[in-house]
């Protein structure tokens, strides 16, 4: 399968596409953004056209040739089974699992939380100011990020998991980036702020950054 013909359907500030980018740099897989913009036309995943792509209506999505995948945990599984190498699993089943609770405690446990469609909810129905708004992500994003900080006491070294970058790193990456997005206080997640910090210093992590995507807007 050509590496060449990879799109990822991509929102520079969305935290699960950010994690498909940064996988993809690392594996040093070439491929091309097509930005979908989540907020002017009212949405432009909500067009026919993107509709076709993703039934979802959201990103990121990843079109391989004939394969087209949404939701970002299915997109890294399939990145970590074609294109092997460097491996973003450990070996080991156990700590491949411990690996991907890492992973779905961001995915499941604080990402859908803080996701544009609850929050442009919690406006549109409830009449949610910006502070009140903010006073949902700071009750529920803490409480996500404090299960993570209290795994990683067990398993983290310079990263995550041990010494390797892991599928946990490139989640963990842009949910901090969410979070203080968000204004969350995270000193008190220590562990969480070190791997961050240790991660932005690496090329394939900057490169997939919000502000170094072609739909940037400051």
């Amino acid at each position: 399968m050509s590496n060449q013909s990879i799109l990822l359907y991509s929102y520079f500030r969305s935290s699960c596409a950010y994690r498909v980018r940064i996988a993809l740099n690392l594996k040093a897989v070439p491929y091309t953004i097509v930005p979908v913009h989540l907020i002017k036309d009212g949405g432009q995943q909500h067009s026919d056209r993107y509709l076709a792509i993703n039934p979802s209506r959201q990103v990121p999505s990843l079109v391989d040739k004939d394969v087209i995948i949404g939701q970002s945990m299915a997109i890294l599984e399939y990145l970590e089974e074609t294109h092997p190498n460097p491996p973003l699993l450990p070996k080991n089943a156990g700590d491949r699992a411990i690996v991907r609770q890492m992973c779905e405690i961001i995915n499941s446990g604080i990402q859908p939380l803080q996701n544009l469609s609850v929050t442009q909810f919690l406006e549109s129905e409830f009449n949610h100011t910006n502070d009140e708004k903010n006073k949902w992500m700071q009750k529920w994003i803490p409480r996500g990020m404090q299960s993570l900080e209290d795994l990683l006491q067990y398993h983290s070294g310079k990263y995550c998991f041990g010494d390797q970058i892991t599928l946990a790193d490139c989640l963990l990456a842009p949910q901090v980036f969410s979070s203080l997005r968000f204004k969350i206080d995270m000193s008190p997640y220590r562990r969480c702020m070190e791997i961050y910090d240790r991660c932005m210093k690496l090329t394939d992590f900057l490169r997939a950054s919000p502000e170094q995507q072609p739909d940037f807007e400051a």
